[in-house]
Order: structure tokens, then sequence, then C-alpha cells
């Protein structure tokens, strides 16, 4: 060690010395640090409770405190405030000054637990603000909290009038919660032209079907001059939104949202979805979404929360369509769904009936109403039947060696008949559209859910009848009584039908209705069984029309009324479209050479 080393630590040494001499505490600051260290140990013994923020406890930092950016607000313990009405019990924490937790009242899990829609450091929420060359996150620093008459300011210091404000209101009654951001005075020290609020959230498991969560929990959003979009339900996602303004975004899950609508919009941002492994975990979502800074010496912002249901009817009286996060199927699915079937579901729910007893009407009045259609198919089929004995001898004659030939027979057949061989489908295929809305409908009915109905507990989610404690391929860990039901109504009605349709079909295709119901019994096994119990009504009362139609179609009438069409001249027989497209074909095979044809 040289001299001017030696020399240099020598001096360090007396400086820290007559430091520690000269700026010792004084008796009296020894025994108030005393005083402070034992309440602070009381105040961890009383455990949760004492943990809650009453404003006259809250000691707002001196600006002489103050050290540097910030200062104040880099060091702290976490404590929590409480915003509460009957819907909603917000948990606020100074740490970050974000929502902790936010509890929707009067719900509960499948397992009876609070329904939270997020909770503890699953969830982060504020700005990374590049103030005085130094990056800061909003999420660490610790807010100094005001509480009064419902509402609750969060303010973080950063110097002598400066500082970063937070402002919750909850009012009584409401699952809105107003949302003000005041940047006071920081308009010479944060860069840039613009704020990026963050914000995180891991959802855990609501409902009995995590699977079904998954199914139907993504990321919403709507531009301020656009429709409402989502990302994908089904994988890992992520997109950039700079297409216009966003005016809202949400954490969608299964029943439950949490929104943030910024009336002004977004200028821009960012979503992300993926899918954890942990356990009961559903989601995990991510929002990066930008706020213009004008740096204004008073900046401020005004939003809103939605914490609640996604039922129709409450999202939609919030406003900035909402709703549209209720997935009411494709086009034309979705306008079947919300103008036809939710206007005469609620129109049934405002009987004060039991949801099983809602379900049944609802499906005998869609029956009903689709009857025309059912008899229109039903008597197509009948002239099939009747018409099979000729076109068996058609075959006969001509052979399986010429397909063309055989069609063209079968052609000239339907012509002198009168009989339009699509008859039957086409009133099956018009009728298709309501059959698949309700898929889409029953999944999505918050109503549904925690409804009982006879041995089905809930009617938003499968019933298990049979709990396995394994995994079955194709059927998974149980087995739903609702759908093994509905599987044999479907068995019943094909049986019958290809009892009663005398179609032309081979054993191959008649097959066919019998594989279909044992591949539903697999997709809607872990489907809701208030969606089983609708298919398996309908099935019923479809075989059930069938059974009575068959009793009044005289298949002997309608061959007489066939022998006497084709008795007519040809000009004189009255011609549907179907068989003028019929003719047109027919001339146009005439008139190709024989070559061709």
């Amino acid at each position: 060690m040289d001299r001017n080393t030696f020399t240099g630590l020598f001096l360090i040494l007396i400086i820290f010395g007559a430091s520690f001499y000269f700026f010792k505490p004084s008796e009296a600051e020894i025994q108030k640090e005393r005083e402070r260290q034992k309440k602070e140990a009381t105040t961890k013994t009383a455990g949760p409770a004492a943990r809650n923020i009453a404003p006259a406890a809250v000691r707002t930092p001196d600006s002489a405190t103050l050290k540097g950016p910030f200062g104040a607000a880099l060091t702290g313990a976490e404590q929590t405030s409480v915003l509460e009405n009957e819907n909603l019990k917000l948990t606020f924490s100074n740490k970050g000054g974000r929502i902790f937790s936010a509890e929707v009242k009067g719900a509960k899990t499948f397992d009876g637990r609070p329904l939270i829609l997020f909770n503890g450091p699953g969830n982060k929420f504020g700005f990374k603000l590049n103030a005085a060359g130094r990056v800061f996150n909003t999420n660490e620093l610790f807010f100094t909290p005001k509480q009064n008459n419902g509402e609750l300011s969060m303010r973080a210091m950063y110097g002598p009038g400066q500082y970063l404000e937070y402002r919750y209101a909850l009012k009584p009654g409401s699952n809105k919660v107003e949302f003000n951001i005041n940047v006071v005075g920081m308009q010479q020290v944060i860069s840039g032209n613009s704020l990026t609020l963050n914000w995180e959230s891991t959802l855990l498991q609501q409902e009995q079907s995590i699977e079904s969560e998954h199914r139907y929990s993504a990321p919403y959003y709507k531009y301020l001059n656009e429709g409402v979009d989502n990302l994908s339900e089904a994988k890992d996602d992520k997109k950039e939104l700079t297409e216009d303004k966003i005016q809202w975004f949400s954490f969608k899950q299964h029943f439950f949202s949490a929104v943030l609508i910024n009336k002004n919009g977004f200028d821009k941002g960012s979503l992300e979805v993926r899918i954890p492994t942990g356990n009961r975990e559903v989601k995990w979502y991510g929002a990066n979404m930008d706020l213009p800074y004008t740096h204004q010496a008073d900046q401020a912002y005004s939003m809103e929360f939605y914490f609640g249901s996604n039922k129709f009817s409450a999202l939609k009286a919030q406003g900035y369509e909402l709703e549209k996060q209720v997935n009411m199927g494709y086009w034309p699915l979705k306008y079947i769904n919300r103008f036809i079937v939710l206007p005469l579901f609620n129109l049934l729910e405002s009987f004060n009936w039991g949801y099983g007893l809602i379900i049944l009407v609802l499906t005998v009045i869609l029956k009903l109403v689709l009857m025309p259609l059912t008899y229109k198919s039903y008597l197509s089929m009948a002239k099939m039947r009747v018409l099979k004995p000729e076109m068996d001898e058609i075959k006969g004659k001509v052979g399986d060696d010429n397909p063309t030939l055989l069609q063209q027979e079968y052609l000239k057949l339907y012509k002198k008949a009168g009989v339009n061989p699509l008859g039957g489908c086409l009133p099956m295929l018009l009728q298709l559209p309501i059959v698949m809305a309700f898929f889409f409908f029953f999944p999505n009915l918050f109503e549904l859910r925690g409804e009982s109905f006879l041995w089905m507990k809930d009617l938003s989610t499968y019933d298990e009848f049979v709990k396995f404690g394994f995994t079955i391929p194709f059927i998974g860990d149980h087995l739903s009584l609702m759908c093994l039901l509905m599987t044999a109504s479907q068995l019943v009605q094909a049986y019958y039908n290809n009892l009663t349709s005398g179609s032309a079909a081979n054993n191959q295709m008649k097959y066919i209705g019998y594989i279909m119901p044992i591949i539903f019994l697999g997709v809607l096994n872990s489907y809701p069984s208030g969606l089983n119990y609708y298919y398996f009504l309908a099935n019923m009362m479809t075989f059930g029309l069938q059974f009575i139609i068959r009793r009044m179609v005289d298949d002997e009438k309608i061959h007489a009324m066939i022998q006497e069409n084709k008795a007519k001249p040809e000009e004189k027989r009255k011609k549907s479209k179907f068989q003028q497209r019929l003719d047109d074909y027919m001339r146009q095979q005439q008139a190709l050479p024989k070559g061709k044809k």
C-alpha cells in the first residue's frame, strides 16, 4: 500500500468517526424511536383487520422529508383500505395505490367461496414514468391514502407540490367505480408525450368446469368508432390496438368481467392473453394503454371501472355496448339469439317460473312456431317414401353401371310426379340456425348460473352423474346424465326416421343417424346441463310431432295425388321453382352432344 492510499484511508476513518460523534441521536430521539417500534409490533400482532387504514392514522409526509424524486414513496409498509357498497367490496393497497382485490357481493364460486375477480400480487396496475432520468414503476411506490364518504384518494408525492394521484369513488348500488388520475406539477420532470397504463391480472377459477372457463374467457375491447372485438379464447394471443382510440377494454371471464372505460379513449394500446399452468388459474391478461400527456401543470384523466356479472341486461345498462362481450354466436345466430330467443326468455322469466320450466316452455313455443316447416319436411319425405317402389324399379332396369343415366331417370320421375327430392331437407336446414343458436345461447346465459332443476344442481355447467376419478379419452372425467338422455333421444329419433323415411339411401347412410349421437355425447358431455336439457326436450318434441304428423298423413292419398299429377299433360302440371329448374336442366342435357351427356 503506497503512502497516498494510506493517507486517504486514514482521512476517511477520521470523517466516519467524527460523523458518528457529532450526528449521534439524542436520548429523546432514541426514546421516540423505541415507542414507534413498539407501536409497529403491536399493529402486526393485531392481525389483518388492524391493517385497514383509517384516514386519521395516516401521516402525510412533509416536503422537508422528501429526498429526491418520489423519495418518501420509495419505502413503506403495505396497508389496505376498503370501499364497499351493496354490490362490491373493493380492497385497495397503498403499495401502487391500486385495487388489491375486487369481490362481487352476493355471488359465490362453485365451491362456496366469495367470488373475487382478482386478488393480491397476481394483479398489477400502474404507470412506468420516465422522470428526472429515471424510470419509476408506480406499482412499487407507496401512496398515501385519504378516505371520505365512499371516496378514496391515493397520492404518491414526487416532491413539494408534485404528485401522482388516483381518486376512486363507489356510489351506493353501483357496479361502477369512478377512477380519476391526476398528474400535478410534474410537467417539467416527466419525459415523452404519453403515459402508458399497465394492468396485469391472473384470473382464478370460479366455475366447476375450468375447461368451460377457458372456452369462454378472453380480453375484449372496443374502439371509439367501431364495434366490439376480442382476442383468442383458445390459445395465447397478443394484439396491437392502433386502428382508432380505444374506448374500453375488458378482462372477461366466463360469467364475470373487470372493465376499464375511458370516455375520451386511449390513444393506442396492446392486449395479451396467456393460458397459465398454475392450479386453479384460468387466464393471464395483460394490457398496456397509452394516455396523451401534454405537460400541463394539472393533467387529469377521467375513467370508470366496471366489476360485475356478464348478464346481458346488466352489461347493457352500463352503456358503451358492454353487452357485446356476451358471445351470442356468429352471423346470423347472434341476431336470432339477441332479437328472438333472449326477449322471449326474458318474457318467460318475468313470470318468476323456475328455469327448468322456462326452458321447457321456450322449447314448446319454438317447436310450435317451426311446426309448419316440420310438417312440410315430413310431407316431402312421405312423397319420397311413396315413390320408392318406382325408384327401385327404375334402378332395376338401368342398373348401377350408369349413375348418370340413373339420375336422369330419377329426375324424369320427380318431374312427372311433381315431387321435390330436396323438399324434406330444405325445411330442416331452415330450422338448423335455431338449433345452432342455442349452442351459444345457453352456455353464455348468466341467469342459469347456480340455478338447479331436478338432479341438476347448476344448469350453467354439467351434472356429474358418474365421477370416474380419472380421464377417459373423448369423454372426460365424468358422465352427464342429461347428456346421456339427450343422446338416447337422438338415437330414438334416428331409429324412427329410418323406419318411416323410406328413402333410397343405403344402409351405410342410415347408420350415420346412429353415429352422430355418439359423437355428440363426447362433445356435449362437458357442456351445460341446461343446453343438454333443451336438446333433449327438442328431440322428444320433434319425435312427438313426427308421430302425430305420421298419423295425419295418408300414404294412399299421397300416392293417388302423385298418380293423378303424372297423368296430367305436362303443360297443365303446376310447376314449382324446383320443377322449373329441373325442366331447364333436362333441356340442357338433351341439347348436349351424345358424347358429352
